[in-house]
């Protein structure tokens, strides 16, 4: 099986290095550069296993987007990661984050912990 994450991030070298760390596992990634382009993408039926944002991203934060994905029906239960180099671990879980790493050291656990949260929802 395929997993699907739709990935938000804006930094066009972070994003790159972790879509390809993601794809090399064999996971199919959109990238989304900002919160309003990823609003409009979890509004639509695309089905989506796992969401991974960055807290920095443009006109909506990965905090506030959190908030948002969190009262559409069909995403109310897709895990989110939030990876991000900001202060705001307790603050993203608060707001129905699954899991926060944080950047940089955190990319190197990515792929792990999307797969022991995975194994969890199973």
């Amino acid at each position: 099986m395929t997993l699907t994450i739709l990935y938000v991030e804006d930094d066009r070298l972070v994003a790159a290095t972790i879509r390809d760390l993601l794809e090399f596992e064999g996971w199919q990634v959109t990238l989304c550069r900002d919160g309003l382009a990823a609003l409009r993408e979890l509004q639509t039926e695309t089905p989506y296993d796992l969401l991974l944002f960055d807290q920095d991203v443009p006109h909506l934060d990965g905090l506030q987007l959190i908030r948002h994905t969190r009262t559409l029906k069909q995403r109310r239960n897709t895990p989110i990661i939030m990876l991000s180099a900001c202060e705001c671990s307790a603050e993203a879980r608060r707001v129905g984050a699954d899991m926060f790493l944080q950047k940089p050291e955190g990319i190197n656990r990515l792929v792990a912990t999307i797969t022991t949260l995975l194994n969890q929802a199973a």
